[in-house]
């Protein structure tokens, strides 16, 4: 991004529970209070509200469905029901489950993918992942059973007919859509999952204790892993670069006084943003740490506070 100043702004009388950035387009959705408003620019560039809608709840999640053409179309997520939001039309109810509200949310083109949290195991009603078409409204299938709430699912960049969920459970799955089985499970966060996504081989997994991993799907192994001090909340990711942020749960904390009120001396308390690049340009080898382009001819050396599964692991040469 270019420059430091806000290409454009507007406000809510009330705190804003949840926000969703168009990734094709320029669109904007915000929910606050019982209200969700979309904006985006007209075809001179100028900022205009889209959209308004009125809410029978309040919103704890909120997406754009991607590739639409015209008017953003909004999914939004409200306690125990889930919305389809569309310009110059009544939202329309997708999804509606009394005490069963919605843990997490994610949307592809076509598709609204969200965990339901259960009865419980008396009636034989579990937390779950529901997929819903957004063209004909129906629920095409549901996925897993698990006495953990689902606390983040990824539809959007996982490969086609696969979905990779994060759960309270401390285990990240991957679902093939055509099955209800997951195809893997792996051991992740000892505090639970907070933040996930997959391609073709990979998962990058964040959780509550503040762990970045990277694994192989294939191998149901880790590659390498980062720490921070606070639980991972954003994961994107694509073939050369990894973007992490790291937020407080804590967000104003106070110092060792009642009466002091100077947050910039709280550095432990401030959330983080950490971006990587995984170039192979060879010209750009300034630029990697050393761990990430040795050989096995270094057995050792500063592992820049990696967990990598090669090199530098202890190597007993017989």
């Amino acid at each position: 991004m270019i420059g430091r100043e806000p290409i454009h702004h507007y406000q809510h009388n009330q705190r804003i529970q949840a926000l969703a950035l168009g990734l094709g387009g320029a669109a904007i959705a915000t929910a606050s209070g019982f209200q969700v408003k979309v904006e985006s620019p007209d075809d001179r560039g100028y900022w205009q509200t889209t959209a308004q809608f009125e809410i029978q709840k309040l919103v704890n999640f909120l997406q754009l469905v991607p590739d639409v053409v015209g008017s953003p179309v909004t999914i939004a997520a409200a306690e125990d029901m889930v919305y389809l939001l569309k310009a110059e039309e009544s939202g329309k109810v997708l999804h509606s489950v009394y005490g069963q509200p919605v843990t997490c949310l994610d949307v592809s083109a076509s598709e609204a993918a969200f965990g339901v949290k259960g009865f419980g195991w008396l009636l034989n009603e579990t937390n779950k992942i529901l997929l819903y078409n957004l063209e004909t409204g129906q629920c095409l299938t549901k996925l897993g059973s698990s006495l953990g709430d689902f606390t983040c699912v990824n539809l959007q960049n996982s490969p086609p007919w696969m979905l990779v969920t994060g759960n309270k459970d401390r285990r990240v799955r991957v679902y093939d859509l055509r099955r209800s089985k997951s195809l893997c499970s792996l051991y992740a966060h000892h505090l639970g999952v907070s933040a996930v996504q997959m391609d073709d081989w990979k998962i990058v997994s964040g959780g509550e204790e503040g762990l970045v991993c990277v694994w192989d799907q294939r191998m149901g192994t880790k590659l390498w892993e980062m720490h921070a001090r606070h639980p991972v909340r954003h994961i994107w990711f694509n073939t050369h670069s990894l973007i992490t942020a790291n937020i407080p749960d804590e967000k104003n904390p106070r110092g060792a006084s009642i009466m002091d009120d100077d947050l910039t001396a709280h550095r432990r308390h401030r959330g983080i943003i950490y971006a990587y690049e995984f170039s192979v340009d060879q010209l750009a080898r300034e630029s990697v740490l050393p761990i990430c382009r040795s050989s096995y001819d270094e057995v050792t050396g500063y592992n820049y506070n990696i967990g990598l599964a090669v090199p530098y692991d202890n190597i007993l040469v017989t």
